[in-house]
C-alpha cells in the first residue's frame, strides 16, 4: 500500500477567496493565501501563496498579481488552474518523478450556480484531478467543527469566508435552509479602505487595510481587553506627504457597521426560513460561527444580542471548512450529499 500511495493520492482542497488550504493524510500540508504573480510576457506563474502576496501591490508592468478567486467563486479560470496545480505540487515536492493520480474534494459555496460549480471542477480537472467530488461549504464548517450533521435534529452554521458569507440549516445530513451573500472579509477590507480615504485623508493599499481589521478590527465598539490603536503611515490624499495616523477600534467598529447589518439581516431570513421543528434546536443548542470573520473582536455577542440565540465560535475558525472537507474525504463512500 505504500508503493501505490504514490501512484494514487488523495487531498481535500478548501478553495478560498482569501486563502487555499490542502489536506493530505489527514495533516494541513498547505495553507497559502489565493494569490499567484503572472509574467505578463510570457504568462508563466512567477509566484504563488505568501511570496506572490508579499508582491501584490508592489509589481512592475510585466508582473502582475491576480486573487483567481472573487467572492467565493472563480473569476479567474487560467489564474486559478495554475494555483491548484502548483499548491498540489508543493504537497509532491519530493517526489516530482511522476504525478500520481488524484483523488479531490473541494468545497464550494451553499449559493453557486451550475456554471460555477463547473469552473470548480473543470479547475481541478486540468489540475489533475482524476476522480472530483464537492462539499458545500457550510456543511464542511459543520464536519469540521465536530456537529453531527446526519442526526434528525437542527444545527445552523454561519461561517463568514473572504468573498462570501454562507448561513445554512443543516438537518439528516442536507442542508434545510441556506443563504449565501457576498458580504465578508474581502467587503470589511474595503469598508476600511473607504473609511481611511474619506475619514483621515490617507490612501491605504489592500495589506495595509487587512492589517487595520486585524489588529483592531471589532464589531462593537465597547469590548472587554480593548486592543491598543494601530498606527497607519501612507500618503495624505492632498499633498502626497507622509502622515501617521492612530486608529481605534472604536473606528473601526463604526466603519464595519454597515456590512454587518447585512449579515445579521441574512441570519434573520435563514431563521425566517427555517421549519418550527429546527428553529426549536437551533435556539436550544446555539448557532456555530466560523470562517476568518468570526475572529472579528465581538462579532459573537453582537449576534446574540441581535438574535437573541447563543453564538459558538469554532476552536479554529480559520481551519474549520478545510478539516470538515478533509472528514468528507475520507467518508467520500458514506456521504451521500456530496457532488460529484
Amino acid at each position: 500500500m505504500g508503493f501505490l500511495s504514490f501512484l494514487n493520492q488523495e487531498i481535500a482542497i478548501d478553495l478560498g477567496t482569501a486563502n487555499t488550504i490542502i489536506i493530505h493524510n489527514d495533516k494541513i500540508v498547505v495553507d497559502e493565501p489565493s494569490i499567484v504573480a503572472i509574467d505578463q510576457l510570457t504568462g508563466k506563474l512567477i509566484a504563488i501563496g505568501e511570496t506572490a502576496r508579499q508582491m501584490h501591490g508592489k509589481t512592475h508592468d510585466n508582473i502582475r498579481t491576480i486573487r483567481p478567486l472573487k467572492d467565493g467563486v472563480i473569476a479567474d479560470f487560467n489564474a486559478a488552474e495554475q494555483m491548484i496545480r502548483g499548491m498540489i505540487k508543493m504537497i509532491n515536492s519530493k517526489s516530482r518523478m511522476f504525478t500520481p493520480a488524484l483523488k479531490i474534494v473541494i468545497c464550494i459555496p451553499s449559493g453557486s450556480t451550475e456554471v460555477e460549480i463547473r469552473a470548480v471542477r473543470d479547475s481541478s480537472e486540468h489540475a489533475g484531478g482524476r476522480e472530483v467530488f464537492m462539499i458545500y461549504e457550510p456543511m464542511a464548517a459543520a464536519l469540521g467543527m465536530g456537529v453531527d450533521v446526519e442526526a434528525p435534529e437542527g444545527n445552523m452554521v454561519v461561517d463568514i469566508g473572504g468573498g462570501t458569507t454562507e448561513i445554512a440549516v443543516i438537518s439528516l445530513g442536507g442542508i434545510v435552509s441556506n443563504k449565501s451573500i457576498r458580504i465578508a472579509g474581502d467587503d470589511l477590507t474595503m469598508d476600511i479602505q473607504e473609511y481611511m480615504r474619506h475619514q483621515h485623508n490617507i490612501k491605504v493599499g489592500e495589506r495595509t487595510a487587512e492589517s487595520i481589521k486585524i489588529n483592531v478590527g471589532s464589531a462593537l465598539s465597547d469590548i472587554e481587553n480593548p486592543p491598543a490603536d494601530f498606527i497607519v503611515r501612507g500618503p495624505h490624499q492632498m499633498t502626497a506627504l507622509p502622515i501617521e495616523i492612530p486608529v481605534s477600534y472604536q473606528e473601526i467598529a463604526h466603519c464595519l457597521d454597515r456590512s454587518i447589518t447585512k449579515i445579521e439581516a441574512a441570519i434573520i431570513a435563514t431563521l425566517e426560513k427555517t421549519p418550527p421543528e429546527l428553529y426549536a434546536d437551533i435556539f436550544g443548542k446555539g448557532i456555530y460561527l466560523t470562517g476568518g470573520g468570526a475572529l472579528l473582536r465581538g462579532l459573537d455577542r453582537r449576534l446574540n444580542e441581535k438574535t437573541k440565540i447563543p453564538f459558538h465560535v469554532a476552536e479554529d475558525p480559520l481551519h474549520a471548512v478545510a478539516r470538515g472537507t478533509g472528514i468528507a474525504l475520507k467518508n467520500v463512500d458514506k456521504f451521500k450529499f456530496l457532488k460529484r
